[in-house]
């Protein structure tokens, strides 16, 4: 599923591509806006917040669109198409008078009120990746359910918008956490932290997109995220895999290594193992001891 960091650079494509274009001719392929005329109207500029992609018009309109598990945006140059076989599949095309954008597959296609976005964007958290980022907002939000499975939380975008499936499973792993542990037996501040750093990086460094462990080649870019049944890179231990994180409406698989994340289990509670590791820091959190730090992209910072 695309994350904060993928919708991002989607926006910063759209953004190069169509921002201060006239619209020629806008087609918006769904019932509820079949009929809508965006034509003679000017694309202002693309937004984004969490997941969600804001294009502004003139004339106080935005178009309101979500990728969630396949959806894509594609930019073609002036006077070319998309090729035939993906033309059913498209939601939203905006021609201008240069080049055009095609929505594929896009589940949410929505028009509203540039005053209005609220409505649409306004129950998410805050997004680390937007110039008024609060970090401490997002504390107080992951602290009003103490209860609740930390993986669950992370991907709850009410809490902090912008984290999706492998950056929960890849920070919970950093953190040296059970994905079940419940928040409030977490320092939360050094996740937050973490989690901000590793969007940031992830959608604005060159080479750095998705890629935790420091390491681009094939199989080796994540900790545990789609490692199942193989070596942790770290310790060895088998990577497992459970088919539903619990409290998560869209059931997304939750990774984890045994050994290096300790804590409870799907199931109910793991027998007590050694004291979390923290491998963002490379520490044993409450041992004072130094671990061996991963060759990593979010160590320390220096």
């Amino acid at each position: 599923m695309p994350e904060g960091d993928s919708v991002f650079l989607v926006a910063r494509k759209l953004r190069a591509a169509l921002d201060g274009r006239l619209l020629t001719h806008a087609d918006l392929r769904v019932p509820a806006h079949a009929t809508a005329d965006l034509s003679g109207r000017t694309v202002l500029e693309h937004d984004t917040v969490g997941k969600h992609l804001l294009t502004r018009l003139s004339g106080g309109i935005t178009l309101h669109t979500h990728l969630r598990m396949d959806g894509s945006w594609n930019v073609v140059g002036a006077g070319k198409w998309l090729p035939r076989r993906l033309m059913p599949d498209v939601r939203v095309v905006l021609l201008t008078d240069g080049p055009t954008a095609f929505g594929v597959l896009l589940p949410v296609v929505d028009l509203v009120h540039t005053a209005e976005e609220h409505t649409v964007v306004g129950h998410l958290g805050p997004d680390p990746l937007r110039v008024d980022w609060n970090p401490a907002e997002a504390l107080r939000r992951f602290a009003q359910r103490p209860e609740r499975p930390l993986a669950a939380a992370l991907l709850d975008q009410r809490n902090m918008a912008g984290l999706g499936n492998l950056w929960a499973n890849e920070l919970c792993f950093l953190r040296g956490r059970s994905p079940w542990t419940p928040v409030g037996e977490v320092d939360m501040a050094p996740m937050v932290d973490l989690a901000a750093r590793a969007l940031q990086r992830s959608a604005t460094v060159p080479g750095a997109y998705q890629v935790t462990t420091g390491n681009t080649r094939r199989g080796e870019s994540h900790w545990v995220s789609g490692r199942s049944g193989r070596p942790c890179l770290r310790c060895g231990t088998v990577v497992r895999v459970e088919a539903e994180t619990p409290g998560d409406p869209e059931r997304r698989r939750t990774w984890w290594c045994p050994h290096c994340q300790p804590g409870p289990a799907p199931q109910g509670s793991a027998a007590p193992g050694p004291p979390a590791r923290d491998l963002s820091a490379g520490r044993t959190e409450g041992s004072g001891r130094a671990t061996r730090v991963p060759r990593g992209r979010y160590g320390p910072r220096r």
